[in-house]
């Protein structure tokens, strides 16, 4: 059986490269997914531990306010009064006055109920009996006696419900009349109240018994009897194909309140951000690792293929009488080595372009970053610009140089990991929109750290809105403990965002934006380097702006401290 035509070895190489390329790439794709969602389980879980911690303080407050509420109801003049002359008349009186009696009572209660607004407030005479119940729901008050006189505020489980009970004595000089019990229900209202202020999931339980849920339909539906017992002994549970982290915040004899935050959600945006931008540099490097090997193996395979061509002629001529000369044997084996040498020289050619469309690729990410708002189209390239400007005013060195060029291109890399709706708000930040915004240092770092080669650059994107007077972020630096690259870096981009339009504001004038840096300096701008940026700029007329330009002594010297 004749055996098939071997591949060329333009297909090969081409075959391989890709091959490789495609593992390498699903590697680290997956990698880098299993990297975030670590990292966002972790961030979830210390967010909600943070909101248990919270909440659990919230619930004893609320506990010792309950109780001490039912303390002063339970000192009620008249209530006290309708107490008494029911002790008094019971044994004396008949059923009809007896009723007349309890009649009494139920007013007062009902009194107090429309002066508080609670979800139940009874009182019972001493063998625990319920003699009047008010509030709304008044009729789910068992008659059972509950809780025991004068207990703090605590969660009990009832046929009818589950409640936040607080009881007190009701006492007439040294005399007891019997118990005033105030509760509040754990209901859907509840669990949406715990839910609004913390911000997670709320599951109230009782016994195996799901009595209010904030959690979504099909999951709460999930939640089975095994599930619901184990729950107490785990910190992350998979519910309706989505994982949770789970904290309890209360367990008071059957009654349970947990806390729980989809680690599902949070991971979603990030990692849909992320795998957008992976998908981005796999076409990329697809094509480029296509071009480069098909330009690769033809360049090796053509000396091969002359040499072939040669030797496949001399077969076919037969002529072994008349060896190949040994100035034509040299000639092809000097080209066969020229071609090789040539490929060496080629390797490190590709290599250079590979490490130049790299750079070049992350250029494209930072000017799609700044796409992403039509209003700060070009800040990149034009806080770059400046930043070399002014580093040459301030005569760094060529090495220092290239480290601010690329440092202040990639300044703002980590906004990638800003949702649209808080970086392109027209209208101003709340204070949780500008801590968001505030992350975006730290993120820029990480998203460099991964990449050797961008090291010296990290100091810039992580500390450019540090300020010399400690009043920055991310970690509160001060004076000329910020680099100095960063500090320009912060000038050039604060100059740049003052004097470009944004959607909520014009773009400030070139005078005015040096008035506002002057204003500033020493305090969060280095002076010194918005001295620079004033030499590097030609197109101002420095005699024109010489007014507000020039640096106060005491601008020079909060900068040096």
């Amino acid at each position: 059986m004749a055996r098939g035509t071997p591949p060329r070895f333009v297909v090969r190489t081409l075959l391989v490269t890709l091959v490789t390329v495609a593992f390498v790439l699903s590697a680290a794709l997956l990698a880098a997914t299993l990297n975030a969602r670590g990292l966002v389980r972790s961030e979830v879980v210390d967010r909600l531990e943070r909101g248990q911690r919270l909440l659990a303080a919230l619930e004893e407050r609320r506990a010792q306010e309950l109780h001490g509420q039912v303390e002063m109801l339970a000192e009620n003049p008249t209530l006290k009064a309708a107490l008494d002359t029911y002790q008094t008349e019971l044994r004396t009186t008949s059923p009809e006055a007896r009723k007349d009696l309890l009649a009494t009572i139920k007013r007062e209660l009902d009194k107090l109920a429309a002066r508080i607004g609670p979800d139940v407030v009874a009182v019972r005479d001493q063998s625990g009996s319920v003699l009047a119940v008010a509030g709304r729901r008044a009729n789910q008050w068992p008659d059972a006696h509950i809780s025991p006189s004068g207990a703090d505020a605590a969660f009990v489980s009832t046929a009818t419900g589950v409640f936040r009970i607080a009881s007190a004595p009701v006492m007439l000089q040294d005399t007891p009349l019997g118990t005033l019990e105030l509760a509040s229900a754990l209901d859907g209202h509840y669990a949406t109240e715990l839910s609004q202020l913390s911000g997670e999931k709320t599951l109230i339980l009782s016994g195996d018994k799901v009595i209010a849920s904030t959690l979504p339909p099909a999951t709460t539906m999930a939640l089975t009897s095994p599930i619901l017992r184990a729950i107490p002994g785990l910190d992350l549970v998979t519910l309706d194909g989505s994982e949770y982290a789970v904290r309890r915040l209360v367990d008071q004899g059957q009654v349970q309140v947990y806390v729980l935050d989809s680690i599902d959600d949070a991971a979603g945006s990030a990692m849909q951000g992320a795998q957008q931008t992976m998908g981005i540099l796999a076409l990329c490097a697809f094509g480029l690792a296509g071009l480069a090997s098909l330009w690769l193996a033809r360049t090796i395979a053509r000396p091969i293929d002359t040499l072939s061509t040669a030797l496949l002629e001399m077969t076919r001529s037969r002529d072994f009488d008349n060896p190949v000369t040994p100035g034509g044997y040299s000639l092809e084996v000097d080209t066969l080595t020229s071609a090789f040498n040539t490929m060496m020289q080629s390797v490190k050619t590709a290599e250079a372009e590979t490490l130049s469309a790299y750079l070049g690729t992350i250029r494209a990410l930072a000017l799609a970053l700044d796409a992403r708002d039509p209003y700060t189209a070009g800040h990149s390239e034009r806080v770059s610009a400046m930043s070399l400007a002014i580093g040459r005013v301030m005569q760094l060195d060529d090495a220092q140089l290239e480290v601010l060029r690329l440092g202040a291109l990639l300044h703002d890399i980590g906004k990638i990991g800003i949702s649209d709706h808080v970086l392109m708000k027209a209208s101003g930040l709340t204070p949780a929109e500008y801590e968001i915004i505030k992350q975006h240092p730290g993120v820029g770092a990480r998203i460099l750290g991964s990449v050797p080669f961008l090291a010296p650059h990290i100091p810039i994107v992580e500390l450019h809105h540090e300020r010399p007077d400690g009043n920055g972020y991310p970690h509160g630096l001060r004076g000329t403990e910020i680099p100095l690259l960063a500090r320009i870096v912060h000038v050039a981009d604060a100059f740049d965002a003052m004097t470009s339009a944004r959607a909520y504001r014009p773009a400030l004038g070139t005078a005015h934006g040096l008035r506002e840096l002057w204003r500033c300096a020493g305090s969060q701008f280095d002076a010194e380097v918005v001295q620079a940026l004033v030499h590097s700029l030609p197109h101002v007329d420095t005699t024109e702006v010489e007014r507000f330009t020039r640096p106060s002594v005491g601008a020079i010297a909060r900068a040096r401290r």
